[in-house]
């Protein structure tokens, strides 16, 4: 191969010679060759952050107990001192999340409470003293008109594919059936008991106090509930459950794919198309960064990013319909993670955890800096029959990985009231950066390494600051605080870091 004559060249076409290097200079050394430079103004304060952040707990056997891991999964929820917790009894596991799994009949209910109520009495003992948000999402399957019964094992621990998307139509049309359910499952666990439907009291001595329920869980794919359908669903659960609680808030839609159905925020969003005096106190929905099944490791890296930056501009988008619609309306975000289909739990690579949590810290921050109230981490506790790569915890020993130490290392220094400082170059680099000035008067930076390399970064004023750091060098342990020496600070592959200034 005939070799190049570089100066010819840089003659003929009369470039720069550093432009001409940076065209044929492999891109690891012209990302190497300067450090990228971070500037705060710190003066500047773009919003004050509205933003708790939390996480969802999903029912999972392990959870259970009796289960090896259960003290320490229970321990782990505890010691993050999170609020807005969402809890989720869900689809999978019918006898953990349904209290009443056959239809009332022949003047007999089937209302049984004996595997659901341990999973809640854990949670609400390692949630005591912070908010929780409730939901039951999962529908009895006998409330709506399918051809044959639906089916649910024996074994409380075995899965049950399809027992919560099965039928379209409510056998009630009217709604009163399923409003009452509801309502007596809240009352079951916030009023010490409830009547049955044939007057019969049912007794639990719970008083629990439950600050938010959330009505479903992605309806638009469980039971594939069109915008009219969930909207008058909603109501009925609502108009019944606020008569046990009136203080008690609410939460609606929660959708699978917010970016497919801007008719669904239209339709909720708009108070005609709801009875007289329902709240819409709130609305949620959910980003997962997805692999495609044929992508390599080292190509998530790009592609999470770019999902997740998209995701960041959905919000924007139905942000501008929430405000125009129903302002004073309140935004969760209560399912973030990401997902790794067709890959073996025991294929997951370490540094995986590391994207991950890289990706959550990027998308909270940038979720702050729109105003969203909620943002929450999914999930505490993934399994391999169950979505294993959204796991915050290793579901065998039940240790917390980088995803569980990144939410936590977020929590313990941002909150609502920090101010968001104008940062830049912000959201177009290899290291995400921004600033926050904390209610105590602490100027602190979140940095964020969006590639799985070292990357320096130059940031003023950083000399004898203090940095807490989580990055593959940590794993499945707590974060790294160190001083920095220096103006320049050498970031690894996926790092999460706060800097501390003095």
């Amino acid at each position: 191969m005939k070799s190049i004559d570089y100066k010819k060249l840089m003659d003929k076409i009369r470039l720069p010679v550093a432009l001409v290097l940076l065209l044929f200079l492999p891109a690891k050394s012209v990302i190497a060759a300067a450090p990228e430079e971070v500037k705060i103004d710190w003066r500047k304060i773009e919003r004050v952050s509205k933003t708790t952040l939390s996480l969802q707990v999903v029912v999972m056997p392990p959870l259970r107990r009796g289960s090896p891991i259960h003290a320490q999964a229970w321990a782990s929820l505890k010691d993050l001192e999170a609020n807005a917790v969402r809890f989720v009894p869900w689809v999978p596991y019918p006898r953990l999340a349904v209290p009443a799994l056959e239809p009332p009949a022949n003047g007999k209910t089937s209302w049984d409470f004996t595997l659901i109520d341990p999973l809640i009495i854990d949670f609400m003992n390692a949630s005591k003293g912070h908010s929780v948000i409730m939901d039951f999402s999962t529908i009895p399957a006998w409330m709506f008109k399918t051809e044959k019964p639906v089916p649910y094992e024996s074994d409380p621990d075995k899965l049950v594919r399809g027992y919560g998307t099965q039928g379209t139509e409510l056998r009630d049309p009217s709604g009163k059936e399923l409003g009452d359910y509801y309502a007596r499952l809240l009352q079951w666990y916030t009023k010490g008991g409830f009547t049955d439907e044939f007057g019969k009291r049912h007794t639990s001595n719970h008083r629990y106090k439950f600050d938010y329920w959330e009505v479903f869980n992605e309806p638009d794919i469980e039971h594939k509930m069109t915008p009219a359908q969930y909207a008058a669903r909603y109501d009925a659960v609502v108009s019944a459950m606020k008569k046990v609680d009136p203080q008690m808030k609410f939460i609606g839609m929660s959708l699978a794919y917010p970016h497919k159905s801007p008719e669904f925020f239209e339709y909720f969003l708009n108070a005609k198309n709801h009875k007289p005096g329902i709240p819409l106190d709130m609305i949620s929905y959910h980003f997962y960064a997805k692999a495609s099944r044929d992508a390599t490791f080292e190509s998530l890296q790009y592609s999470f990013f770019e999902q997740a930056e998209s995701f960041v501009n959905t919000v924007r988008y139905i942000e501008t319909i929430r405000t125009k619609l129903s302002p004073k309306t309140g935004t969760v975000i209560n399912e973030v993670g990401s997902i790794l289909p067709g890959v073996k739990p025991e294929n997951i690579p370490l540094e995986y955890w590391n994207l991950s949590g890289a990706v959550f810290a990027y998308v909270y921050s940038e979720l702050a800096r729109q105003g969203i109230e909620i943002v929450g981490e999914s999930q505490l506790l993934g399994f391999p029959t169950q979505f294993p790569s959204v796991s915050m915890l290793d579901w065998n020993t039940g240790k917390p990985n980088a995803r569980y130490h990144v939410l936590k290392l977020l929590k313990d220094n941002f909150a609502p009231g920090d101010r968001i400082a104008a940062t830049e170059p912000g959201r177009n680099t290899y290291v995400y950066a921004q600033g926050f000035v904390n209610r105590d008067g602490k100027r602190k930076m979140l940095l964020v390494n969006r590639r799985n390399r070292t990357i320096e970064v130059s940031l003023p004023e950083i000399k004898g600051a203090n940095i807490t750091r989580i990055d593959q060098t940590t794993n499945y342990n707590a974060p790294v605080t160190e001083k920095v020496m220096d103006e320049k600070l050498a970031l690894g592959g996926f790092a999460v870091a706060v800097v501390t200034l003095p």
